[in-house]
């Protein structure tokens, strides 16, 4: 035994002479901190940061396996759940660490912006955990499009239709995201290097730099009233406060991060064990309309915000709100280095956190169900009321079950019953002209996708000719002005009167 540890001591030395990592890790480790500083408040950052190196590993296993191929993604994913001895349970972990990561480093700079730890001298610190947080969600949304099924597939879709309203750009933004004019391999190609690649990359620069820099500054200090924050007596009242009550922060302070961060590992764990890997749903394929996307959970606010703006607001909404809130976090700590950090002090940062997390708790739970798809019946095959098929034609019948078949009213209300997104029924025949019906079905507008390759012509005849027949209390059908002017030049004049 003393022949082994004297071996273990020799290998260690000769490995330390030649890169002398040793000491510097050591003399890191034991770096002193603030005896305040060693609370459980404190404990996000490091868990963040074990959850990350979790992604990592759990990452490499998985790309041994996944095939990042339009034709074999899918089936990759489904042969690592069923025929990889617990291939199930290696994508559960990188999923579910996905959304422990995400939520992690929201609390963590909750934490940091209502302790203050965003002023001087920690403003670029703070500036760096805005973009890492950019990039973590960046990687739950690349992930989500790996998945590569019918969520993945529809909501890149939904993502493109919103890259492209960017003004003069737009059409190049998407050409550059999806590789080509449509969603296919080269797609999933672009999103499987930024993922493995390209993110990651970043994301470990970053903790790099952000990991330097709190060695290099300290531990924000806990935050009292009235100790106020002065560029030109911080550092030196740091220093002092440092040299007074400092502590280790291996292992005095250290053991909370790792308590925490053991209990997060149980947690991802317990609910990769019990809840299983997300998806993957059913296969991609454009030409399944009747399906109900939805993306990972971080996401689902947006997704029923989109859902309640009127068409004239979402533009603007999301193109200028994210990128006003982009730049207030960024400029936060340079207008605001100075001054007090205790909560009880800054009332305003209390209010605007409580605003914001009530605002997308409400919106995530509206994303659960949303306004467009309540609980209906329209959903099941429940046929069109019988109301609407008296006294029409066969084609036009044939046009009741095509809405029928394709689901239509996943989206649209018909007798009371339906979705929200899209406008009712009942009267459309009175609001839209033939050609107007006809050229919304086929081409979409607005929030409406277009059908033209889903639906066949017979099918599509069909449809329109039954949607004619929908005109609410028998109001008159909508008129095509163009055509009645044409109507009326062609017409003959009408039999002179004799007196």
């Amino acid at each position: 035994m003393p022949d082994l540890k004297q071996r273990g001591l020799d290998l260690y030395n000769w490995f330390e002479d030649r890169l002398g990592l040793g000491a510097p890790l050591i003399e890191t480790a034991e770096h002193e901190v603030p005896a305040n500083t060693a609370s459980w408040w404190y404990v996000f950052g490091s868990a963040a940061t074990v959850v990350l190196i979790l992604q990592i590993m759990t990452g490499v296993l998985l790309a041994l396996v996944y095939a990042p191929t339009a034709a074999n993604a899918w089936n990759s994913l489904q042969f690592l759940d069923h025929n990889v001895r617990l291939g199930w349970f290696l994508r559960a972990m990188h999923g579910w660490g996905s959304d422990f990561m995400v939520a992690i480093v929201l609390i963590h700079m909750v934490q940091v912006f209502l302790f203050g730890a965003y002023k001087f001298p920690r403003e670029l610190t703070w500036i760096i955990g805005v973009f890492l947080l950019l990039l973590t969600l960046g990687m739950a949304f690349t992930g989500q499009v790996l998945r590569f099924d019918q969520d993945a597939y529809w909501g890149l879709g939904i993502g493109a239709s919103i890259l492209s309203r960017v003004p003069l750009i737009g059409g190049p933004l998407v050409g550059l995201m999806l590789g080509g004019p449509i969603i296919a391999g080269n797609t999933l190609s672009r999103f499987f290097a930024l993922h493995v690649f390209v993110i990651p990359g970043t994301l470990l620069a970053l903790v790099g730099m952000h990991v330097w820099m709190v060695l290099r500054l300290g531990i924000n200090d806990w935050p009292m009233p009235g100790r106020l924050v002065k560029k030109s007596t911080y550092q030196r009242e740091y220093k002092e406060l440092e040299k007074k009550t400092g502590i280790p922060f291996v292992p005095d302070a250290a053991w909370k991060d790792a308590a925490f961060a053991a209990a997060i590992m149980l947690a991802v764990i317990a609910c990769a064990l019990w809840f299983g890997p997300f998806g993957p749903s059913g296969q991609p394929d454009p030409t399944i309309i009747e399906t109900a996307p939805k993306p990972d959970y971080f996401f689902l606010w947006l997704y029923a915000v989109l859902a309640y703006l009127p068409p004239a607001l979402e533009t603007p909404v999301l193109f200028i709100m994210p990128v006003v809130g982009i730049i207030a976090l960024i400029l936060l700590p340079l207008l605001s280095g100075e001054g007090e950090k205790h909560v009880s002090r800054r009332p305003a940062a209390v209010l605007i956190v409580s605003v914001i997390a009530v605002s997308l708790g409400v919106f995530t739970h509206l994303g659960t169900y949303t306004p467009w798809s309540p609980i209906m019946n329209a959903w099941t095959s429940d046929p069109i009321p019988t109301f609407y098929l008296h006294n029409r034609t066969p084609l036009e019948r044939e046009g009741a079950i095509v809405l029928q078949n394709k689901q239509c009213r996943n989206c649209h209300s018909i007798g009371g019953q339906g979705g929200l997104r899209g406008p009712a029924l009942d009267a459309i025949a009175a609001h839209m002209t033939e050609d107007q019906i006809i050229r919304q079905v086929l081409q979409g507008d607005g929030n409406m996708p277009a059908y033209g390759n889903a639906l066949n012509p017979s099918e599509a005849t069909a449809l329109v000719h039954f949607l004619l027949t929908l005109r609410g209390n028998d109001l008159q059908p909508a008129i095509d002005a163009s055509r009645r002017m044409v109507s009326e030049q062609q017409s003959p004049p009408p039999p002179p009167t004799g007196h």
